[in-house]
């Protein structure tokens, strides 16, 4: 799958919402475009009210498929909050569910999808074993984007917790060559990366909590393999008997944090930037 959503058949499904004035308004799409730091390429003129609406969501979608930095996505998600805000995707128009289904026809081609509230939810698998550290942001960027279905999810947090110790251990040369469940995978990591309760000088300020801290961040990653132990093959994509849905989204929002303070741990003893 190529780095951007925003492909020119899924740029015009955005903008056939738009068609004949249709959708959210101008200073709608140009709070959007500024959001993304592209108001530089909006082709508006307010004065004259041109272009159209479409045309406008056309030129600043091409545009923004050229600038780095992942503007493209950002784009992406600003247009589909102004339409969910405008609640387009609850619309009876045969219309605009007829355009709701050009967009879906779109992203799926590209392996990503819209749930019903039309939220971005990217499908297509990523292998964390060999896809290496682009791979294992590219999963945590879904998780911290998307929670709402925990229970399709929480097998998807626990294998990213996993591939990034094995990946943090592969990198600093301190990977075993045997097999290790996840407990002690995760002990071995957050040894190397000093991130073990036992490490804090408890008498020194602050120690105390530090170390609560890090203990929490132990749990968490230990309950979230074993939640997703229960979850089972027999429970398919639900969350474990007695577990909310609200509950389950945050433990998904957890495993991102503790995701994001192995890799940027790691990134740091590696002397890279974070």
């Amino acid at each position: 799958m190529s780095s951007t959503l925003l492909t020119d058949e899924v740029s015009a499904a955005l903008a056939q919402f738009f068609y004949s004035g249709d959708g959210p308004s101008h200073a709608t799409l140009t709070r959007c475009f500024m959001a993304c730091g592209l108001a530089d390429v909006d082709p508006y003129d307010p004065s004259a009210g041109m272009p159209n609406k479409q045309q406008r969501v056309l030129t600043v979608c091409a545009a923004a498929r050229r600038r780095p930095g992942g503007v493209d996505d950002k784009l992406l998600e600003q247009l589909l909050t102004a339409l969910r805000v405008g609640r387009i995707f609850h619309a009876a128009d045969p219309n605009v569910k007829e355009r709701v289904t050009t967009l879906r026809s779109a992203l799926t081609a590209k392996g990503a999808g819209l749930d019903a509230e039309g939220r971005l939810q990217r499908t297509s698998p990523i292998d964390l074993a060999t896809g290496g550290r682009a791979a294992l942001d590219e999963q945590l960027a879904r998780l911290r984007h998307n929670a709402e279905d925990p229970g399709a999810l929480l097998g998807g947090a626990k294998e990213l917790l996993e591939s990034i110790c094995k990946f943090v251990l592969e990198e600093q040369e301190m990977l075993p060559d045997r097999k290790m469940d996840f407990d002690e995978l995760l002990a071995l990591a957050l040894d190397r990366l000093q991130l073990q309760p036992q490490t804090v000088n408890a008498m020194a300020p602050g120690g105390k909590q530090l170390r609560a801290i890090y203990q929490s961040a132990k749990t968490t990653a230990s309950t979230i393999n074993e939640l997703r132990n229960l979850q089972g093959t027999g429970h398919g994509r639900t969350l474990p008997t007695g577990i909310s849905k609200e509950t389950g989204r945050y433990v998904i929002r957890e495993a991102t944090h503790v995701a994001e303070l192995l890799l940027s741990t790691h990134d740091r003893l590696m002397g890279r930037s974070t």
